[in-house]
């Protein structure tokens, strides 16, 4: 990725910003946050239904087609809402970095059913990205021509043919990020934008 000229890195809130801060301090790149929720199916709440930005960016999965819409709606709601909430205890004051224009390198903790990065992606194009690169550790090989489609690169360390394929099981330590060490990630390696 030191290919990548004048790069902005993105880290995807929780884990992605952990993952995201070494690199950005590695490429000398400035440093921020996206926050996307999953919208979660009721029964199965780990079941993507699509995934949703802070602003209101939407991605759905083929999943959604057996949900009513007003229960879809209201499920996209709720995420949304949770997704403004956590912008905001993450970022305070601080509006996001400028990307028209921008190259962005957008980094997850691991993709498990693509809509989160998808959305991360889209939430990218909006604000203008000129080129978007989706990075991460770990994902499953059959969601990387689903993302080669809608990014200009993509980097997957240990693409998985795992046939039920967990983030968890690729890290030693898979403990829940905290609001605090996101906020701590971002003052310390904000950068210039």
């Amino acid at each position: 990725m030191r290919d990548e000229n004048a790069p902005v890195v993105i880290g995807i809130a929780r884990g992605g910003v952990l993952v995201a801060q070494p690199v950005a301090h590695a490429l000398n790149a400035p440093f921020d946050v996206c926050v996307i929720r999953k919208v979660g199916h009721p029964a199965q709440p780990e079941l993507a239904l699509g995934a949703v930005s802070a602003v209101g960016d939407l991605v759905i999965t083929e999943h959604a087609r057996d949900i009513e819409l007003a229960s879809l709606d209201a499920l996209i709601l709720q995420a949304q809402g949770r997704a403004r909430q956590l912008e905001l205890d993450l970022r305070g004051d601080r509006g996001p970095i400028d990307l028209r224009g921008k190259n962005v390198i957008i980094i997850d903790d691991g993709i498990a059913t693509s809509a989160t990065m998808l959305c991360a992606i889209e939430t990218a194009r909006v604000r203008g990205a000129q080129r978007v690169v989706c990075a991460v550790p770990v994902a499953p090989a059959d969601f990387l021509e689903r993302l080669r489609a809608k990014a200009d690169r993509l980097v997957v360390l240990l693409p998985s043919h795992e046939w039920r394929f967990a983030v968890g099981r690729h890290y030693v330590d898979f403990s829940e990020v905290s609001d605090e060490e996101v906020r701590a990630a971002l003052a310390g390696e904000r950068g210039p934008s």
